[in-house]
């Protein structure tokens, strides 16, 4: 299971440089933990980074130039930090193909081109050859304005010769080619990353990874009013983003994973307060499909429609969480809108437990709920802070004075927040 390590954002909205976890030259700190918690302030940044995470996987599903106008995000000029629009918006990842697996960094810059469409400036694949403990990791892929080249055998690559290249611009040629299986690459259209094009083929299964795993970062913005919409009967394997397919998922788990459903609807309906069962039902006149909650209070059940927002909330993100093929990145903004504040600390629960697992999906949550935060550790929790400049600024919990001693000692960390022990600078 591919796990992301670290990620660094610059100029991407009040996300002027900010850095969760580890990167390739930041050997010092520690990774992000298989669940990461962002808190903050109204305005101090949260939505920018949930969108940010959202936005490279739209980068590599539909291309820069949409991506910049997918989700009212207004196009690259509104998307650059205030006052610098004269430089790219970059993003760099830091994850492993699996536990022990080399670290490979990918790196991507987003400029305006010639013509002032949105368009790929830089972007680079690197990793450490084995045994390499020191200096730059190789550059496998490395794209300068869509021109460049790619390696397909790397074991046995002199790194050294080629980021002395890159940095200054001089490089011994025949070590290189003696060395290198190096191709060269020149994009058709900069405004799609080479990875999408090279990730397709068979001799790149590092790009082809990477591909993968970013493009299919899951971002939810579950909504309760889409999920009461009454679907059409037919099987849909994954919940898609707002929720609307309850009913579809439901139906493909009965289908193919029939055994498995049971076991999910009825380990849901024991988290969910006063309800005993979760059964679907579909109506062969309409074909319509429709969810049935029984409760311990009532003989007849009710619908999905018929069901509170923090019900169907709940009931949504564990359905997520029991996906047979879950998604390689889950984000999840704001999961305690409409929720009992004692089902979040049940929801923290099963979120650090589902992430933990060796086949399960790495999730990344925004919140402003304490009560949420209290069943999380400080390692997991990080706080976004808008400086005096407009810009935001990052910090991990676990880095601030006392707060680690505090919760050692029993203080619930939310309450700590609640206290403003997390806003010091």
């Amino acid at each position: 299971m591919v796990r992301l390590e670290g990620i660094r954002i610059k100029n991407y909205r009040a996300l002027r440089d900010i850095t969760l976890g580890k990167l390739w030259n930041q050997q010092q700190d520690e990774p992000l933990t298989p669940l990461t918690v962002v808190i903050g302030k109204n305005g101090a940044g949260k939505s920018s980074l949930f969108d940010a995470f959202g936005f490279l996987g739209d980068c590599l599903r539909v291309g820069v130039e949409e991506a910049c106008d997918l989700q009212e995000r207004g196009g690259f000029q509104r998307l650059c930090s205030q006052g610098m629009h004269h430089e790219p918006i970059e993003f760099e990842i830091y994850f492993r193909e699996k536990s022990g697996a080399r670290p490979i960094t990918y790196e991507l810059a987003i400029h305006l081109d010639q013509r002032g469409r949105p368009a790929i400036l830089r972007e680079r694949l690197r990793q450490r050859r084995k045994g390499q403990k020191r200096g730059y990791p190789f550059s496998f892929l490395y794209l300068n304005e869509g021109k460049g080249f790619v390696w397909t055998g790397v074991e046995n690559l002199a790194s050294e010769e080629f980021e002395t290249f890159l940095e200054k611009g001089t490089f011994d040629r025949e070590k290189l080619q003696e060395s290198a299986d190096k191709r060269p690459v020149e994009l058709v259209d900069r405004r799609i990353p080479g990875i999408v094009t090279l990730g397709a083929l068979k001799e790149h299964p590092r790009i082809s990874q990477l591909r993968h795993f970013l493009g299919g970062w899951y971002l939810s913005y579950f909504s309760p009013n889409a999920a009461r919409e009454v679907s059409k009967a037919g099987s849909q394997k994954h919940l898609n983003p707002s929720g609307s397919n309850l009913g579809n998922v439901v139906q493909f788990l009965e289908r193919e994973h029939s055994a498995s459903l049971k076991r999910i609807l009825k380990q849901i309906a024991e988290k969910i307060p006063d309800i005993v069962s979760i059964n679907h039902y579909r109506d062969e006149i309409s074909k319509n499909l429709y969810l049935l909650f029984r409760s311990r209070s009532f003989a007849e059940p009710f619908t999905h429609y018929q069901m509170s927002d923090g019900t169907l909330k709940i009931f949504a993100y564990l359905l997520l969480l029991h996906d047979p093929e879950p998604p390689p990145f889950l984000c999840i903004e704001e999961p305690e809108n409409g929720l009992y504040h004692k089902l979040l600390e049940v929801l923290a629960r099963e979120f650090r437990d589902y992430a933990e697992k060796p086949t399960g999906t790495q999730l990344f949550v925004t919140t402003h709920q304490p009560y949420l935060v209290d069943a999380l550790d400080p390692k997991e929790v990080w706080v976004l802070h808008k400086e005096e400049d407009g810009f935001a600024r990052i910090t991990r919990a676990s880095a601030m004075r006392f707060v680690k001693e505090m919760v050692q000692e029993g203080q619930p960390l939310g309450a700590l927040w609640y206290s403003n022990y997390l806003e010091e600078h």
